[in-house]
């Protein structure tokens, strides 16, 4: 099959074209940038950006599925010049409109847990109207919701590190909010799946690693795995809403409104859709492991 990852060059992008590779798949990975990925030969790269229409339409005409990874982050604030809106529903509706006028069958929207069109947050009301609008499309399709996706190159763990501090830290609502994370490498197979049944068009999956931990619980994790312990000190949510910074005697996370506004929504899931790709929780790696902190398949650290 031939398929076209947007973001190809990302986190999750590029363990998806090596999945998609391996499987035999003709595989394009679409980035703005696409000097920035580290990809085998035999995957094609095209530049693109999906907020601009005539720059994809070529790369996306031709192919049979297209798989949308285009994202901002939901942990920092948005860079200048950009918007949720413009990036996760614009972009969508402009991969929509080239996949359907340049004859793609499937399109795959990986898009996150907890999303809604009137959610509190940006990031969430974005992701949330682009679910509406590839439901809405004449494709199949197909959606994931996953929790935080943590491996090499993700965000998730350097960004603790950058907003807390070893020994004693402050954390909104003493880091209350649950995640349930799941490794890239568990992940990719399920999407790379998704294009390869007729059971999966028109589903929505919601997907968690094997462990639910809350954000206090992630922090001491990361440190212990280092050798170092950690105090969480708790900074009320109201505080954290109006933008609080690392200034004063007990390091605070920097977060924005929105940031903050996030750390309210716990992002686990209600029944967890792995088993639908043949996993059990059980079968997944852990948090832990990953950090090298129990027995697991991957002991690297991002």
């Amino acid at each position: 099959m031939k398929v076209l990852v947007a973001g190809g060059t990302g986190f999750i992008g590029s363990s998806l074209c090596r999945e998609l590779h391996e499987r035999g798949h003709e595989v394009t990975a679409l980035s703005r940038n696409p000097d920035d990925g580290d990809l085998p030969e035999g995957i094609e790269v095209a530049m693109g950006d999906v907020t601009a229409y005539d720059s994809i339409a070529p790369a996306v005409s031709g192919q049979e599925a297209v798989i949308n990874l285009v994202s901002l982050s939901p942990l920092f604030k948005t860079p200048s010049g950009t918007s949720h809106e413009e990036v996760h529903l614009g972009g969508t509706e402009n991969l929509l409109r080239a996949a359907e006028e340049g004859g793609v069958s499937r399109f795959v929207q990986i898009s996150g847990l907890g999303v809604d069109p009137n959610a509190d947050t940006g990031y969430l009301r974005a992701k949330g109207r682009a679910e509406e609008v590839v439901q809405d499309s004449d494709l199949e399709w197909v959606i994931f919701r996953p929790s935080v996706v943590f491996g090499d190159g993700a965000e998730f763990v350097p960004f603790t590190k950058l907003v807390t501090t070893p020994y004693v830290t402050g954390l909104p609502g003493g880091g209350s909010t649950r995640f349930q994370p799941i490794w890239v490498e568990d992940l990719v197979p399920m999407i790379a799946d998704s294009l390869e049944g007729e059971e999966h068009p028109g589903k929505t999956y919601e997907i968690g690693g094997p462990d639910r931990l809350t954000l206090a619980e992630v922090t001491r994790l990361v440190y212990r795995s280092e050798g170092k312990p950690v105090r969480i000190v708790p900074v009320p949510m109201a505080m954290a809403k109006i933008g609080l910074t690392a200034a004063g005697p007990i390091p605070v996370v920097p977060l924005g409104p929105d940031q903050a506004r996030s750390l309210e929504i716990d992002n686990v899931v209600d029944d967890n859709d792995v088993d639908v790709f043949g996993y059990e929780e059980g079968d997944l790696t852990t948090f832990r492991s990953y950090l090298g902190l129990e027995p697991g398949r991957q002991r690297a650290r991002a």
